[in-house]
């Protein structure tokens, strides 16, 4: 079953059981990918779904901070709410520690000395975490690891 039959299969069973959040949700993610494909002009594959919702993902994540710098505890609980259905269809985020232990694996293999040699790692380490790790996560490990050095 590809993402998109589960997202869908998913929708259905929302409706059913009348769950208000999640069916926005899903909605929300099928509009999305909608727009995604329109755009590529053509279907997507599950890697192309998974960017889709990855995206989906990062933009709450920022609305919850937004939120909560503004005071408005009420819409970051929506927001909350809504990143949990999305990360139910994500794969499993590494961890900081995981990050780091990466990072330093392609730090020895660029044979980076410094800050300056940001540039190389880190093309060579997104493909590694993409979807898997939080992009800022990785963007700090890295700063603070070739800082270290």
């Amino acid at each position: 079953m590809t993402l998109q039959e589960q997202l869908a299969n998913d929708l259905k069973n929302a409706m059913k059981s009348g769950d208000k959040t999640r069916l926005g949700v899903l909605r929300m993610a099928k509009a999305a990918i909608k727009n995604a494909e329109i755009a590529k002009r053509g279907p997507l594959d599950d890697a192309g779904v998974l960017e889709v919702l990855s995206k989906e993902a990062k933009q709450r994540r920022e609305s919850i901070a937004e939120f909560r710098n503004a005071k408005r505890e009420d819409s970051a609980t929506k927001e909350e709410a809504e990143l949990s259905v999305l990360l139910g269809y994500l794969p499993q985020q590494m961890s900081s520690d995981e990050i780091t232990v990466l990072v330093r694996q392609v730090i020895d293999e660029v044979g980076a000395i410094g800050l300056k040699d940001k540039g190389k790692v880190m093309p060579k380490l997104m493909p590694q975490t993409k979807g898997k790790a939080d992009g800022q996560l990785v963007n700090q490990v890295v700063t603070q690891l070739l800082e270290d050095i």
